[in-house]
């Protein structure tokens, strides 16, 4: 049995507030999904099954394989539903579930730094919403989180004003108010991101993959044969391409859609900033202001090309809430104009004007720029060494691949390695460091000076030659560490002594061959 240190026993339990109960049509969200399963699952089998077996014999088979699949897992979620009960105290929220193994989960309301809700398209039909209660404390096994699942629409927001209406001190030089809200112009930046390609590769794999579960892979390929026969590989090879990117162009229309329709950033009284987004799911994300330690604006190549930014929240805790990475829940704005990224970014940490626009940034020095042209060639040259080998040994046709995509990468290479070193730069904005790298995905960060916990510093053997070295400001906040590239070794301690004084000074020697910055 889980049970952190701190739970309230018997007497504790009967000052506190009433049990309550998860709703009851819990279990009509489980026989539908499953229902939907089943029938997924079942047609691919009934499929393989009926040529071996005979139409009827297969429906029989996969029938009875959908119902006991449905009857099962309906019933161990009434089991849960039945061992299932909260409460809200007034000093902590406890939560308790489980048949063999029980767990009783308390935690105290002062600590607990978010209250989430997200409903699928069925859940909102039925006007319910899984919540997720979580302090923001990284604790192994979801120890740090509640998570509800689900409960009546009324009841997630009674939770959410509940857990988190806690006013304190003035709300500074902004009041509560809508930052910014959903904009039907920022679609045209969702197919310059890097989903677009992802979905049409994912596209092809899952048409190959299909093939095979309804036994026509063979014939898909033996298509794609007769296809590159009556064409040459090269346009037949654009062609596919183009298909697919039109595959990818559409998907990532279709997701952003889904994700940020109804898009709305607001600051609500306690101090928080509230996230609501979704078009069949949505999702309402609350980010307590005294968690943030800074934001990030990050520039995808082709988003950056169009003048638009993407704002990230830095806050603690909010990674290790996230159950999937590809969830976007530290996202406050999507990809949008740069001047309405650098207003959102102000607003959320209460400036004036952002730190990321407000400063000039230092550039690093020349040999950083050798660095990265010596490794994004080094890069380019891998494919076009292993198809000369391999040409070689095989085929001249793999030669004349080889020279393409020698005339191709290289070039390419060394525009990106140029473009990289141009955003290297690193500087100082009143409370804010602030540090920006790379090119593919260019990314600004703005960290508080007060939120920084540690400078890890790195010097290769080159670098050291080359008189550059690596800090890494460590927080523990958003990623937990942001790096400055290759800056001069000088500059470099010194800027790191000045961010945060004190820290690094102690372990600093004192290089007579160079002269201390001067600010």
């Amino acid at each position: 049995m889980s049970e952190p240190a701190g739970f309230g026993g018997p007497a504790e339990a009967e000052t506190e507030g009433e049990w309550r109960r998860l709703d009851r049509r819990t279990l009509l969200v489980t026989v539908v999904i499953m229902i939907g399963v089943a029938i997924v699952a079942g047609v691919p089998s009934f499929v393989g099954m009926a040529g071996g077996l005979g139409p009827l014999t297969a429906i029989g088979w996969v029938s009875a394989g959908a119902v006991l699949l449905i009857v099962c897992v309906t019933g161990a979620d009434y089991i849960r539903w039945r061992r299932t009960r909260y409460r809200i105290g007034p000093e902590r929220a406890e939560f308790h579930t489980g048949l063999f193994l029980l767990k009783r989960r308390s935690l105290a309301r002062e600590r607990i730094r978010s209250v989430d809700l997200t409903a699928h398209p069925l859940l909102r039909v039925l006007g319910l919403v899984k919540v997720r209660i979580g302090t923001g404390e990284q604790t192994g096994a979801g120890e740090s989180t509640l998570e509800l699942d689900p409960v009546t629409r009324t009841e997630g927001e009674w939770l959410r004003r509940e857990l988190l209406d806690r006013v304190s001190g003035t709300s500074g030089a902004y009041s509560d108010s809508t930052l910014a809200s959903f904009d039907r112009r920022w679609i045209r930046y969702a197919p310059l991101s890097f989903v677009a390609p992802l979905l049409g590769a994912s596209a092809a794999g899952g048409l190959v993959q299909l093939s095979d579960w309804v036994g026509m892979q063979l014939r898909l390929f033996e298509w794609l044969g007769d296809y590159f026969r009556t064409i040459s590989i090269l346009w037949g090879s654009l062609i596919l391409l183009a298909v697919l990117a039109l595959v990818g162009v559409m998907g990532s229309l279709g997701l952003w859609i889904e994700m940020w329709w109804n898009y709305r950033l607001e600051r609500e009284p306690g101090r928080t900033l509230r996230v609501r987004r979704g078009l069949f799911t949505s999702r309402s994300i609350s980010i307590e202001e005294r968690r943030l330690r800074g934001v990030e604006l990050v520039e995808p190549f082709g988003v950056r090309m169009a003048g638009a930014a993407r704002v990230d929240a830095v806050a603690t805790g909010l990674a290790q809430e996230e159950e999937d990475v590809s969830s976007d829940n530290k996202t406050l704005l999507p990809a949008a104009p740069r001047a309405l990224a650098d207003e959102v970014a102000a607003q959320v940490l209460r400036e004036p004007v952002s730190p990321t626009s407000s400063v000039t940034l230092i550039p690093h020095p020349r040999a950083a720029r050798g660095r990265r042209l010596r490794w994004s060639v080094a890069y380019a040259l891998v494919p076009v060494a292993i198809l000369t080998v391999l040409g070689l040994l095989l085929t001249d046709v793999l030669l004349f691949i080889a020279a393409l995509c020698a005339v191709i990468l290289l070039p390419v290479a060394v525009l990106l390695a140029l473009d990289a070193y141009r955003n290297l730069g690193h500087g100082l904005s009143g409370g804010y460091l602030v540090a920006r790298s790379g090119t593919v995905r260019r990314a600004t960060v703005a960290l508080q000076r007060d939120g920084v916990i540690g400078w890890t510093i790195k010097q290769s053997y080159f670098q050291r030659r080359a008189g550059l070295l690596t800090l890494t400001a460590t927080t523990a906040a958003g990623e937990g560490a942001y790096h400055v590239y290759d800056a001069a070794r000088g500059e470099g301690l010194s800027f790191a002594d000045e961010a945060v004084p004190g820290l690094l000074a102690p372990f600093l020697e004192p290089d007579p061959d160079e002269t201390p910055r001067q600010t």
